[in-house]
């Protein structure tokens, strides 16, 4: 049994309200038919600590009445009930202040999920599982401890169910790919594939072989026929991340297969024809990108039917102690050492710095403390590293692009378990910086940078691709 005090009922609907009798038995439920009732009761003096409101358009009651809940009291929470097999209905309601909202039918475990996420905390066992952090597959997971994310993982809900395209937009390291694998997990393409295509790691050629494959002699060194990732991911999902760098030519091809669900291979006359889902990611400044023409207005205008905007870390600090927590745990024991406990002195550092790498920044600053053990280390690097951004200019005001990976510490006096997987870590992460260096000093020109590192074009593509670097968004392409 879920805790609280009041609840307001806006609804007809029975199976509604015996999920609501059933999970809130104790409490002191008000039922009304008209959205004027529910005003009427509001104003008498009626405080609910939650509001459930049925969206039956044929009723009197419906979006129409969230929008007179939330302009006249705008501190209530509203889960919004929605018996439309059109998800229009529930997105709207999201974008017009409900917390959550749920499709019928639905169970009562589900129904219990969504109130404890809308309530926080609460005192009953029903929130003590209330999925804060989800496994999405392959290591990833997403975290929804906070009222913005909460809303995210309700919007994932509805767009999971319909086969539409999805673009989701953030920062570097907000966790776009999470809630591409999320979309995916819980859609009915589940048990198929979810394949990944990163458009920025790769040039033209190679990356429109990739999508769409080759028949032989399509190209010189091509013997034989090869599958792009659309045939592989039939049935499946695809996403395609940092969209905004896929070259013009190809976003024509893209919209063909969004339009017609079809394409031909590199070289090839028959026209083959797919089933894939596509969710597509980038953290470009949109209306920048198609006002230069970067980013066709019309592949754009195909991909937005469903936008999922990720917050900064800086917009959701309360998720930090969980993530923190979390990465440390799991680190501890993919690399067999002692877990730690951090210190209300840490985690206020870290609530104070503002992650401008996100999710990710986090987490390697979680290895590194873990593995060092050094608080005061780990408040120094924070504030050292706060202090050297406010006198760096802002990458976001046209001026020279940043990319400040942490730096590496050596190594404690006192011996570690698994010393060699430490070294192998060390070394990648000083690998990563250097090549971060190199970037910045070409402003993100690859072939130059691969040239001061006296590396491979094509292996520093790779390294790119391996370290997950990311290029900021005033640097410039080439």
């Amino acid at each position: 049994m879920l805790s609280t005090n009041q609840v307001l009922v806006i609804a007809s609907e029975p199976n509604l309200l015996s999920h609501v009798y059933s999970s809130f038995e104790g409490c002191q439920i008000t039922t009304v038919a008209t959205d004027n009732d529910a005003i009427e009761k509001l104003s008498t003096g009626l405080n609910p600590n939650l509001v459930f409101l049925e969206l039956c358009p044929a009723a009197a009651y419906g979006l129409h009445t969230l929008v007179r809940l939330k302009q006249t009291y705008p501190h209530i929470k509203v889960i919004a009930i929605s018996n439309s097999d059109d998800t229009r209905q529930a997105v709207e309601a999201m974008r017009l202040g409900a917390q959550e909202c749920l499709v019928t039918p639905f169970a009562k475990s589900e129904f219990e999920t969504v109130v404890a996420r809308c309530l926080g905390p609460v005192r009953a066992m029903a929130a003590k599982n209330r999925g804060e952090i989800e496994d999405v597959g392959e290591g990833r997971f997403l975290v929804t401890s906070c009222p913005a994310m909460s809303k995210i993982r309700s919007y994932c809900g509805f767009v999971a169910k319909v086969d539409s395209p999805v673009l989701i937009l953030g920062e570097s390291g907000t966790g776009k790919e999470v809630v591409a694998r999320l979309i995916h997990k819980i859609s009915s393409r589940a048990q198929r594939p979810f394949l990944k295509v990163n458009c920025a790691a790769m040039p033209a050629d190679l990356l429109e072989s990739e999508l769409f494959g080759y028949e032989p002699g399509a190209f010189t060194g091509a013997t034989h026929a090869k599958p792009g990732k659309f045939e592989q991911a039939d049935r499946g999902t695809i996403l395609l991340d940092e969209i905004g760098e896929m070259p013009t030519n190809l976003q024509a091809k893209l919209l063909h297969v969004l339009q017609d669900q079809q394409f031909s291979r590199l070289g090839g006359r028959t026209a083959i024809k797919v089933d894939v889902r596509i969710l597509a990611a980038t953290n470009i400044d949109i209306q920048e990108a198609l006002a230069t023409h970067k980013l066709r207005e019309d592949l754009y205008y195909r991909l937005n039917a469903f936008v999922v905007p990720m917050p900064p870390l800086r917009e959701r600090k309360g998720e930090i102690g969980l993530l923190l927590e979390y990465f440390t745990s799991q680190q501890a024991k993919q690399w067999n050492i002692e877990p730690i406990v951090v210190s209300p002195a840490v985690l206020d550092a870290c609530q104070r710095y503002p992650w401008p790498g996100n999710v990710r920044e986090l987490e390697n600053f979680a290895k590194r403390l873990l593995v060092l053990r050094d608080e005061q280390l780990a408040i120094a690097e924070l504030s050292t590293s706060s202090s050297k951004r406010s006198m760096t200019p802002s990458p976001h005001n046209g001026n020279s692009a940043v990319f400040a990976p942490a730096r590496v510490y050596s190594m404690p006096d006192q011996g570690i378990a698994n010393l060699k997987s430490v070294a192998r870590s060390a070394m990648g992460e000083a690998e990563a910086i250097a090549i971060a260096q190199a970037l910045n000093c070409t402003r993100w020109n690859r072939k130059r940078a691969a040239e001061l590192l006296d590396i491979s074009y094509k292996a520093l593509l790779y390294k790119i691709k391996q370290y997950d670097l990311e290029r900021p968004l005033s640097a410039s392409a080439n």
